[in-house]
Parts: C-alpha cells; sequence; structure tokens
C-alpha cells in the first residue's frame, strides 16, 4: 500500500493544531456548510443532519488522529489510501469552517491575493492565526492529492515541509 510521510515542522504546526481542533469541536455541531432540504420530511432532514455530523466528527478525528505522539516527537504524519479521503474531508470541512467564521471579512478576491502573497500585514492576529490555518489545511489536502492519487505508482514517499 502506498504510504506518504510528511515531515512538519513541529514548531509551525503545533500552534496551529488548537485553533483548529476548536474549530472542529464547533463541526460536532454543526454542518461545515449549512444546507436546508426545502420540502424535506422534519424527519429525513434530521436524519439527514445527525448522520453528516457523525462523518464530519469521524473525518475529524481521523485527521487529529495524524497529530500522535509520532508527530510531537519527530515531526512526521503519514498518508495512506485508508486515511486519506477521511482526511481530506476533514480539512475541507474546517477551511469551509475556517471561512465562514474565522475569515468572514475576508473577500474572496483578498483571500486569493494573500494565498499568493501571505502579507497579513494589515490584519488582526486572530486572523492571522486562521488563514495560516486555512493555508496548512489547504498544503494537506494538496499533497494527498498529489502523491496518493488513483492513477500514480504505488510506492512509499517521503516530503519535509
Amino acid at each position: 500500500m502506498k504510504r506518504v510521510e510528511v515531515r512538519l515542522s513541529i514548531a509551525a504546526v503545533a500552534p496551529l493544531l488548537d485553533l483548529i481542533k476548536a474549530v472542529a469541536d464547533e463541526l460536532r455541531v454543526h454542518v461545515a456548510v449549512p444546507v436546508a432540504l426545502v420540502g424535506a420530511d422534519v424527519d429525513f432532514a434530521e436524519v439527514w443532519r445527525e448522520e453528516l455530523l457523525k462523518s464530519q466528527r469521524e473525518d475529524c478525528d481521523r485527521l487529529f488522529s495524524l497529530f500522535d505522539q509520532e508527530f510531537f516527537s519527530d515531526g512526521v504524519v503519514a498518508f495512506d489510501r485508508d486515511n486519506a479521503e477521511a482526511v481530506l474531508r476533514a480539512c475541507a470541512a474546517l477551511r469551509l469552517r475556517f471561512r465562514g467564521t474565522h475569515l468572514e471579512k475576508i473577500t474572496d478576491e483578498e483571500l486569493e491575493a494573500l494565498e499568493a502573497s501571505s502579507n497579513m500585514d494589515r490584519f488582526a492576529e486572530t486572523e492571522k492565526k486562521a488563514f495560516a490555518c486555512f493555508i496548512f489545511l489547504d498544503e494537506l489536502q494538496k499533497i494527498i492529492l498529489k502523491y496518493l492519487d488513483p492513477l500514480s505508482a504505488d510506492g512509499d514517499e517521503e516530503i519535509d515541509r
């Protein structure tokens, strides 16, 4: 089975994990993107919402399982085909939640420009940290999509970030 190990800077990532965890805790009770099921049966809508929340919780738990003792001792997180989809979904849900809450005052155009330049001088510290989390989660998604593409050859790889 293909496995990708990514060495991350503990000093850079550890401070982000508290905020990411806080946002993940919000996803335990709030769907990442609220959707109204127009015309749907109330019971059906509630069951659907609860299943979505359960899936979000499981995906976020899977993401946080990467940041275990091994990560805090050598800075390595490992992705494989067993955890890749759940981690992708967790990152997507978390990024959507960051976008809708912590980064809501930043326009889409500003956000795209920031991703290209990382010039956050005019933003508050809380927005800077939220943006760093947003970009970190984006990078995790890109790594998974690049190295665990179903069309790529199997084999282990290690990446330094």
